[in-house]
């Protein structure tokens, strides 16, 4: 069956919120909900494709638009690759075309249904959050670690890896408890590294693999969860196969723990990411303030060691 290339948008508020339409009657799928956007047509890139879709059905002009993830389903009809593109800015008052009705949603908490089957993982997507933060208490020590830990949650960070491989076992037990005990009473996700039973022991929300157990990998972990770190092009499709749910990926720039090493840089990261289904952290050398260009880049965000915790 042929592919039909599609652009769909992610349009969104300063608050978080995107924008879903629901399909019109006289349509594939009527009453289903989905992201704005359609077909690319010949001689088209999908970011053109995405900004001609949106004057038409939407009267808005786009002013900002960052590639994000890119996913392909079979529907009855049709084979389709969908480019998912961020959408913060535009100008214009939304006036719809093509829909039944537009609702603003909110990440983790979609009220409208049924949506279209392709926008599941997409959706699930979008409740990440856009900064990852990684412990790293074999260097600092545990109290210091839970100190911080402690204060960047009620500055909001949302997800957390527990990275600890150098800790002695029961340190590193006694540690992840009381992280999880934190992240639960602030309503964040805590991710463990390497180490599925104790995750499962401590009650975190999931299990981060390390490149070899990625590579080991033969089937889904039983975790609601699972993100793996990646180096590579192989690597980030072993993810994608094993329905992962989001990676890292770098060192983008260089960093402490490497001296010396070279970062693969922006552009070898976009290159990777161009069709990439899965969303990624960029990492490596990098902080919130270089969450612009890792988006420009196709990443879902930053992921971070020592910054996480100033």
């Amino acid at each position: 069956m042929k592919i039909t290339e599609v652009a769909a948008a992610v349009i969104e508020k300063p608050d978080g919120s995107f924008l879903l339409g629901q399909r019109a009657p006289d349509t594939f799928y009527p009453g289903y909900w989905e992201f704005p956007g359609g077909k690319v047509e010949a001689g088209e890139t999908p970011r053109d494709a995405l900004v001609r879709e949106l004057k038409e059905e939407l009267e808005i002009e786009v002013l900002r638009a960052t590639p994000w993830i890119v996913r392909e389903h079979v529907y009855e009809h049709a084979h389709v690759r969908l480019h998912f593109f961020r959408v913060p800015a535009w100008r214009g008052e939304l006036r719809d075309h093509v829909h039944a009705a537009l609702e603003w949603q909110r990440p983790g908490a979609t009220t409208v249904a049924p949506m279209l089957p392709a926008n599941a993982p997409v959706l699930a997507a979008l409740a990440l959050p856009d900064f990852y933060g990684i412990t790293h208490a074999h260097e600092i020590g545990v109290p210091p670690q839970l100190t911080l830990l402690e204060r960047a949650l009620k500055n909001g960070l949302r997800l957390v890896q527990l990275r600890e491989p150098k800790l002695p076992a029961g340190e590193r037990e006694a540690f992840a408890a009381a992280a999880a005990a934190l992240c639960r009473h602030h309503g964040a996700r805590l991710l463990i590294n390497g180490d599925a039973p104790l995750a499962e022991a401590v009650g975190a929300d999931g299990l981060h693999l390390t490149g070899e157990q990625l590579k080991e990998l033969r089937g889904r972990p039983n975790l609601p969860l699972v993100a793996a770190s990646c180096h590579d092009a192989a690597e980030l499709k072993r993810a994608a196969e094993y329905r992962l749910d989001f990676a890292v990926l770098g060192a983008v720039k260089p960093t402490a723990s490497h001296p010396g090493r070279p970062g693969i840089g922006w552009e070898a990261l976009a290159r990777l990411l161009e069709h990439c289904p899965l969303p990624v952290y960029a990492i490596g050398g990098l902080g919130r303030a270089d969450l612009d260009s890792a988006r420009a880049a196709g990443a879902h965000g930053i992921a971070a060691i020592r910054v996480a915790w100033i």
